[in-house]
């Protein structure tokens, strides 16, 4: 495979000449861009120009990655040429209403094959429901298809994302990409590095991502009272206080669940993934050394799969509550997986509102979020 990292940037253009030769249907190319910049919209139409015979996907951000950096308003550009792996790319509408299941199901059904190795998806950040989505793409794919990718976002501003479509950015949509042939080598990590406090609580009422009861009582005025004055800042200050979701009785690590919205006349919840009733919940922190960890452990688990090193491209998707958290030392999370990967990786990634990875080897695909999750792909 060969393999090649560009960074676009409003005022100084593409960090390196742009590689040539590289265009050919079995060519993907991977991009994450600002949500804001108009500039960055015209650096994407001059990829596309580039690559006319290539496989594109992107979407839009809270952050992009590209090797060791974290940036706005640019665009993160990974092009990798496979000799023996072939692509096919899906782009699928959002309907109003529709059911995220049905699409996850749509898309396995679409891409299933006897050489299917992977499949790596970016959807919508505020319009689906990502639990559903993966549900429905482990629900057609074999157990041994490796499923990652991430949710759009938006920075801290929650209004709107795009994923890149057939025909340019487009809104309410969800693309996904196969790679196929025996050739693929694919790595995943997934880690958190959050941990839970307070009294674990039950779900007493809720409907499919949108919680609107805790023992009983209103959720969104009882996880105001956590919050206390950072309960102004909601949504965005809910990304500081995630949920820690279990099944009764179940022990391992839990599944992590942002809000993504509040209704107050509701007086409930509404998170990125399903939220169970009769599931357990409890609240998470973290602190800045534990999330750098942890991200190192997810290029470590996604770097198993390479003990003859190489030059795979990453993908990390990383979630925008983890950088709010990070702050200025959010670039530290980023070497931190560059460090426990081949050291001929190229890197770029994003800043998500959800994070679909594995929570194992060999498991099936989740939702997540507040997640450092990492995609390895090379070629044998």
């Amino acid at each position: 495979m060969l393999l090649q990292t560009l960074t676009w940037q409003e005022r100084a253009g593409w960090s390196a000449p742009w590689p040539a030769g590289m265009d050919s249907p079995t060519t993907l190319a991977v991009m994450f861009g600002s949500n804001a910049s108009i500039a960055c919209r015209a650096a994407i139409d001059d990829v596309r120009g580039r690559l006319p015979q290539s496989v594109l996907v992107g979407c839009s951000t809270a952050g992009e990655i590209h090797d060791g950096q974290v940036q706005d308003e640019s665009l993160s550009v990974a092009i990798a040429y496979f000799a023996g792996v072939t692509l096919r790319r899906v782009v699928l509408p959002i309907a109003h209403g529709g059911d995220s299941r049905d699409l996850g199901r749509t898309l396995g059904e679409t891409l299933a094959g006897p050489a299917l190795r992977a499949v790596f998806v970016l959807s919508d950040g505020l319009n689906v429901n990502g639990s559903r989505l993966t549900a429905g793409l482990n629900e057609t794919l074999p157990d041994d298809v490796v499923v990652t990718g991430g949710l759009a976002g938006d920075g801290e501003r929650f209004s709107a994302t795009w994923v890149l479509g057939d025909q340019g950015l487009v809104d309410r949509c969800v693309t996904a990409v196969g790679l196929y042939g025996e050739r693929l080598r694919v790595g995943h990590g997934c880690h958190a590095g959050w941990s839970s406090f307070g009294p674990e609580r039950s779900i007493t009422r809720s409907e499919g991502n949108v919680l609107y009861e805790l023992d009983g009582r209103p959720a969104l005025a009882l996880y105001k009272g956590y919050l206390g004055d950072r309960a102004a800042g909601l949504p965005a200050t809910a990304l500081l206080f995630p949920l820690a979701i279990r099944r009764h009785g179940e022990e391992g690590q839990p599944l992590v669940r942002t809000i993504l919205g509040v209704d107050e006349a509701a007086q409930s919840l509404t998170f990125a993934g399903d939220v169970p009733q009769g599931h357990r919940a409890r609240l998470m922190r973290t602190n800045t050394e534990s999330l750098i960890q942890s991200a190192g452990l997810a290029g470590a688990r996604a770097a198993q799969e390479f003990p003859d090193a190489g030059s795979p491209l990453s993908i990390a998707v990383s979630c925008v509550g983890r950088r709010l958290v990070l702050g200025e030392r959010t670039e530290e999370e980023i070497e931190s997986v560059l460090d426990a990967l081949p050291r001929k990786a190229g890197q770029v990634g994003f800043y998500s509102y959800g994070e679909l990875s594995p929570r194992q080897r060999g498991g099936v695909c989740d939702l997540h979020n507040q997640t450092m999750t990492v995609t390895l792909l090379d070629e044998a």
